[in-house]
């Protein structure tokens, strides 16, 4: 942004900076953050989301196979 006034074009690159710093500021929070929560869950031995998902599936489809073959068993039960 260009004017004729020197204060004014001053005052845009200070503007411009500050929101550039505040926004450096603000992503260096959020990391230190989500670092600071990854440590208390490996404190807590706690899983993330995504593993605790693969193992309910797993465990789904082992559950799955159990009744597969409880089915298979049983008319040999039977004879």
């Amino acid at each position: 942004m260009q004017t004729q006034n020197p204060f004014l074009d001053e005052f845009s690159k200070l503007t411009t900076a500050a929101l550039g710093l505040a926004q450096t500021a603000g992503e260096e929070a959020k990391t230190a953050f989500r670092a600071q929560a990854d440590k208390l869950a490996a404190e807590f031995d706690l899983i993330r989301r995504d593993e605790f998902e693969a193992l309910k599936a797993e465990l789904q489809a082992l559950r799955e196979e159990v009744e597969t073959l409880k089915a298979k068993k049983a008319p040999r039960a039977k004879s």
